[in-house]
């Protein structure tokens, strides 16, 4: 009877092992897929950050070359005001 009881005691004690064992082990492969799943969610925000400053700059030269443009057309558009009332004295 006793040689009953301590084999069940070993063997509790090994299904218990290897249980936490497997359970360590899934749980380590659940944290490294969820770590992956955040590294590659971070590397795609920051491409798309790096692809909305790349656009921002685009733009902030596009309006530059605007601002210049008007800035011309004003020039032009007073230089004919002054004509007109140069023509019509």
């Amino acid at each position: 009877m006793a040689i009953i009881t301590v084999a069940a005691a070993i063997s509790g004690i090994v299904l218990g092992w290897v249980g936490k064992t497997k359970a360590f082990k899934a749980e380590v492969v659940q944290e490294a897929t969820a770590d992956a799943s955040l590294h590659t969610d971070v590397s795609y925000i920051k491409r798309g950050i790096d692809d909305i400053k790349v656009d921002v700059r685009i733009h902030g030269q596009r309006m530059e070359g605007f601002a210049e443009r008007l800035t011309r057309v004003e020039e032009s558009a007073k230089q004919a005001h002054k004509r007109i009332d140069e023509m019509k004295e």
